[in-house]
């Protein structure tokens, strides 16, 4: 049993398990402070209503993506002490002052909106709102500032075998980061748009008299919603994937599976990848496409993996001698093809939501409202794996360029430690957001009419 294979399992697991979390309440914090701000400027109590129903579902989600992100904490001390000395300058920057600055504000102003409905006025409560929807967005920054210099290092200089930070702003400036910042706020965006969405069309099915024109409502903000985070996510993603074709072309050739260099390169709709040959054995291919998905225009240049291997071997041969930078083909590839797939459906199914009120068919006919329920998945798999693209294409590295993998593992692990610590974290893993789901399960399905006796 590798230490270092089961630390990466382990971390990649509570990695998926905490971003299930994350873009809800990125997202979901906007909105709520969004029905709020429409409650105290028009006096409507439903948008009151609507704040608190909804606001219910991100109290439990925003408290278990605490609970799981703190698990994450642990990794870098136990299983990734090597990255820990070599990154701590860096990386310890940030996420000190995301804990110190924005996790502070959200957690203080979440119990100032919980509990100050009837104690605070209805501007300071709404302050309150956009306060904890700022924090939290704040916070996700930071980790991303943090997670940027690992794809894009900058603003450091290499001292007695560690990284070390020379210009702050170089850092909080990294080009990297505004196209992966925003990329991800999009995705909270959408998903807490089809989570709305999800949870009103299983209300309007259930077509009760007193919660119809509730939920419609919600229907139609979360329809807008979900379309703009839908739009703006490929919008942005298209932006970031011409951004790594120039700086990061190692992943977008493992993306593609490009093995050769094409210019003009073709788009591969699917292909049969055989890494161990360094080809595919079948290919769909959209000819010109990924030059011009690149460059915007049908010619243009995409280095293949094979030379890619070459250079970085080349270039990093005194330091690690002959060695293997290829990240893993078909994973990398399948992860964009699903991350793109279900994110086009969304954005479809989001039109069709917004055009819902304007179409008779889909007013009459219930099978749209059966599927926008499922939908509610369709953002957390488009998240998933789009995470894993982004931190597994750019293997071998931990840090792009400067650390390995293999290299930033703690030294004194072994293996059976590691997978007890793999097996104990999945469990409570498993646990925390199978309760999390359950209670957001809970709480969108039960009677609104509680909100608005309470309001």
């Amino acid at each position: 049993m590798d230490p270092m294979i089961l630390s990466r399992w382990q971390f990649a697991i509570t990695t998926i398990y905490h971003f299930f979390l994350v873009p809800l309440t990125l997202g979901l914090s906007i909105l709520v402070a969004i029905f709020e701000s429409r409650y105290v400027a028009t006096g409507n109590e439903t948008y009151k209503r609507l704040a608190k129903f909804w606001g219910k579902i991100f109290v439990i989600n925003y408290a278990a993506g605490v609970v799981t992100g703190i698990v994450q904490e642990f990794h870098f001390g136990l299983n990734w002490s090597e990255y820990a000395r070599f990154m701590g300058d860096i990386f310890g920057a940030p996420l000190a002052i995301e804990a110190l600055l924005a996790f502070y504000l959200e957690s203080t102003f979440i119990g100032v909106w919980i509990f100050g409905w009837d104690k605070l006025s209805k501007k300071m409560h709404l302050a309150a709102a956009w306060l904890v929807a700022i924090g939290s967005n704040i916070s996700a920054l930071w980790i991303l500032i943090a997670n940027s210099f690992m794809q894009n290092p900058v603003g450091y200089a290499i001292e007695n075998g560690r990284a070390v930070m020379t210009d702050f702003m170089a850092i909080v400036t990294n080009p990297n980061l505004p196209y992966q910042y925003f990329h991800v706020l999009s995705a909270g965006v959408a998903t807490a748009g089809f989570l709305v969405l999800g949870f009103s069309a299983w209300h309007l099915l259930k077509n009760k008299k007193d919660d119809v024109e509730f939920f419609q409502r919600a229907f139609k903000w979360a329809a807008v919603y979900a379309l703009i985070g839908a739009v703006m996510v490929g919008l942005l993603g298209d932006l970031h994937g011409k951004y790594l074709g120039k700086h990061q072309p190692m992943k977008i050739a493992a993306a593609e599976a490009v093995w050769v260099t094409e210019d003009p390169a073709d788009f591969r709709v699917i292909a049969g990848i055989d890494e161990a040959q360094q080809t595919n054995t079948f290919e769909l291919l959209v000819p010109k496409a990924l030059s011009f998905l690149l460059y915007n225009k049908f010619t243009g240049e995409v280095r293949g993996l094979k030379d890619l291997q070459s250079e970085a071997d080349a270039m990093y041969l005194d330091q690690y001698g002959s060695a293997n930078y290829i990240p893993p083909v078909a994973l990398s590839f399948w992860s964009f093809r699903i991350m793109v797939g279900s994110g086009t459906l969304m954005a479809l199914l989001a039109f069709l939501a917004v055009l819902r009120p304007r179409i008779k068919l889909l007013q009459k006919n219930t099978l749209f409202l059966k599927a926008l329920i499922p939908a509610i998945f369709l953002p957390y798999i488009a998240s998933t794996s789009g995470w894993i693209l982004t931190e597994t294409a750019r293997q071998p590295w931990i840090v792009y360029g400067l650390q390995k993998v293999e290299d930033a593992v703690s030294p004194n692990l072994t293996g059976g430690t590691v997978l007890l610590s793999l097996i104990v974290f999945t469990v409570l893993m498993n646990a925390t957001v199978g309760v999390t789901g359950w209670l957001m399960f809970k709480y969108g399905t039960s009677d609104p009419k509680a909100e608005k006796a309470a309001g």
